[in-house]
């Protein structure tokens, strides 16, 4: 089968270094392999959107040289095939109805999982509350999931006692991110998904979905994220800056750097063609350190 990878931002502010990163480490993988790479926009939680947020993103792609192969796909104009998805489920007695909210669970769950406290199973048999909007969650098994990740190796979870009933739909009405971005891989026949670390163990929850859909698995590979002098992951909710589209050169460089590609110095003051001519050249995805995070020092 064809290689097909892609990038998947969330318009919530402008792209920043960890997404350069992530979109670097996807495209050199894409074409090293002469595959498709493609861009979604993970624009499913309209209420976090910034207005103007994705053609900006689009644009700083462009301006450090990204070219992909199709037409962006939208998440948001997507609703019909998560739908379709979420019906599947129900009509098999995968899921259930819960009306608990986050504290509620907090406050009842005995149980401490990867993420948090692991639902109660409270509306298991029936919904607790009458007339209260619906959130629609998964069933899991007590049995392991587990997958190889390219770089992170072997990682194995018990959704039931690690996640717990995750939930596919929101009470507010949005998909949530497993399901659709189970969903969407499979309708863009995506191959091999390249990410950060940070969902790392979102995974076996995809790939357990994937089973009860019937659905192929990707290989994946996840990368270390960046994260800032306090430890803390470079994200919008951090305060990371966005990337300078008048210097692409200088941070392209940093982030083949910070893939251990050991870009030489020179290509600094080179074009941006150029460096990426030597990246494309020079792509070793085996030399990106097997760790989930590591901290970037300030640079010009």
């Amino acid at each position: 089968m064809s290689y097909v990878g892609r990038f998947a931002p969330s318009p919530t502010g402008p792209l920043h270094f960890g997404s350069l990163i992530a979109a670097t480490a996807s495209y050199l993988e894409a074409r090293a392999n002469k595959g498709t790479w493609l861009i979604r926009m993970e624009d499913l939680d309209k209420p976090r959107e910034i207005a103007g947020a994705a053609d900006s993103i689009l644009n700083t792609l462009e301006a450090f040289g990204f070219q992909w192969d199709k037409p962006v796909t939208y998440q948001s104009q997507r609703d019909h095939a998560y739908t379709q998805a979420l019906s599947t489920l129900k009509e098999r007695h995968l899921v259930y109805p819960c009306t608990c909210t986050r504290k509620e669970i907090t406050d009842s769950s005995a149980l401490i999982g990867i993420e948090g406290a692991i639902y109660p199973r409270t509306c298991l048999k029936q919904a607790l509350k009458k007339n209260h909007p619906l959130a629609w969650r998964i069933k899991t098994e007590d049995k392991t999931v587990g997958f190889h990740d390219a770089i992170q190796g072997t990682v194995v979870q018990n959704l039931l006692h690690d996640i717990g009933d995750f939930v596919l739909k929101r009470a507010d009405g949005l998909f949530a991110y497993q399901l659709a971005v189970v969903i969407d891989d499979a309708a863009q026949d995506v191959t091999h998904v390249v990410r950060g670390a940070d969902l790392l163990h979102s995974t076996p929850r995809q790939i357990y979905l994937q089973s009860l859909l019937n659905i192929a698995t990707p290989n994946y590979m996840h990368i270390p994220v960046a994260a800032n002098q306090e430890g803390q992951k470079l994200s919008k909710q951090t305060l990371a800056l966005g990337l300078n589209t008048q210097d692409t050169v200088t941070q392209l460089w940093h982030a083949l750097d910070f893939l251990n590609q050991n870009p030489p110095s020179e290509l600094k003051s080179a074009e941006i063609n150029t460096c990426w001519e030597w990246a494309m050249t020079h792509w070793h995805s085996n030399q990106i350190p097997r760790v989930k995070s590591m901290t970037i020092a300030p640079f010009n």
